[in-house]
């Protein structure tokens, strides 16, 4: 049986998923029929709310994505029916998983063009806050992108990056290009800011809160800036990256020899989540945010 990974929060979290059913690269059968009437409910719920938001604050691509899904607004989507769609338009597919699984695993599934989708869903008094990706986070936040080719060719360099991260101590300047640029990027487009990261558009609250509110620093895409900096793992984010494309964030990530960047910075603290240095190019706040 795999070994049950342990997920990354400020407390010790017991993984929801079955992993005694996985196999050796953690994938499991979705079992789509086990999924309960309450679960879809959830489903439907969660889809509703997020469908009408990302209208105002996603970025186009994101919504083209998920219209191409073409995901049923009153069930969970099946892997197979979205195995054909993303073939289809970037050659990508998505796999079932239990949960969270070990980075090696992670990053033989982006290398190979799989993005790995938790089966479970949250229950409902969970709907505001999970601390641990469920089926919503990880279909309604990542997979519409995986119909763009060039963010899915980012993530797929950025699959092919993680082995040698690890060889050279650099895992967790790697993690972080992730989190800020997957989960929680932002894009600079003809009508304002937009989302994309998927961390916000499966948030309800983060969602409005990354586009309007004044609180956050809002800072221009470097990418030694964004592998430099710490961030916050239950909480709003306190700073925001911002591209200007997704062809940008692609050719800094694949243009880049990441080895120079570990070496100098490996045994350097990394930057508060909450500072904005001199050199920033920090983007003004809204005027109409809380």
């Amino acid at each position: 049986m795999p070994e049950q990974p342990s997920a990354p929060t400020q407390k010790p979290v017991e993984l929801r998923g079955d992993y005694t059913r996985a196999a050796s690269d953690y994938t499991v059968t979705q079992e789509w029929d086990q999924y309960t009437e309450e679960d879809h409910d959830i489903w439907r719920l969660l889809y509703a709310r997020q469908i009408q938001l990302i209208e105002r604050y996603a970025a186009p691509e994101f919504i083209a994505g998920a219209r191409a899904l073409k995901a049923s607004p009153d069930r969970i989507p099946r892997v197979d029916e979205t195995n054909e769609i993303l073939d289809a338009a970037t050659g990508w597919q998505i796999v079932a998983v239990p949960g969270l699984i070990p980075e090696h695993q992670f990053f033989a599934h982006l290398a190979h063009k799989r993005f790995p989708v938790t089966v479970w869903i949250r229950r409902r008094d969970e709907l505001d806050y999970l601390s641990e990706p469920d089926i919503f986070h990880d279909f309604f936040g990542h997979v519409p992108l995986l119909t763009n080719p060039v963010f899915a060719r980012f993530m797929q360099a950025y699959g092919e990056a993680g082995p040698r991260a690890i060889a050279a101590n650099g895992l967790k300047m790697l993690a972080r290009l992730y989190w800020y640029m997957v989960e929680f990027g932002l894009i600079a487009t003809p009508n304002g800011l937009r989302a994309y990261g998927s961390g916000i558009l499966s948030s309800k609250s983060e969602t409005v809160y990354s586009v309007e509110s004044a609180k956050p620093h809002r800072i221009r895409f470097s990418l030694e800036r964004v592998m430099l900096t710490d961030y916050l793992i239950d909480d709003f984010q306190q700073t925001y990256f911002v591209i200007d494309s997704f062809e940008q964030l692609f050719r800094a990530a694949y243009d880049t020899d990441f080895q120079p960047i570990y070496r100098k910075y490996r045994d350097i603290p990394g930057i508060a989540p909450n500072v904005v240095l001199p050199t920033d190019q920090v983007l003004a706040a809204p005027t109409s945010g809380t």
